[in-house]
């Protein structure tokens, strides 16, 4: 609720703004924040995302190889507030178990 407080539009219009405003760095520069492997980064995208082309997002974790991405079938941006997605992410994050649904 916190996230949305200011509106669904608003929200919406931030991420577009992010994701199609100037950024000061190329994101394909970054490098892997966890060298030891002390930690992990994990990139889950919709692939009928209307707001972030799953194209990119393939692009991307294919040039940062360290990325975890998880493509859900079905999905788009809002996957989230699904009842079945956000219980695996959190499982998969908190306890490393491979998600089993990621069809929507």
């Amino acid at each position: 609720a916190e996230i949305r407080q200011q509106g669904e539009y608003e929200c919406l219009h931030r991420d577009v703004m992010i994701g199609f405003g100037k950024w000061d760095f190329d994101p394909l520069d970054l490098s892997n924040p966890f060298p030891n492997y002390d930690g992990s980064v994990h990139l889950w995208q919709g692939d009928e995302d209307g707001f972030v082309t799953v194209l990119l997002q393939r692009y991307i974790a294919k040039k940062l190889p360290w990325i975890h991405y998880h493509e859900i079938q079905g999905a788009g941006h809002m996957f989230i507030y699904d009842e079945v997605f956000p219980k695996q992410v959190i499982r998969s994050l908190l306890l490393g178990e491979k998600p089993t649904v990621l069809s929507a």
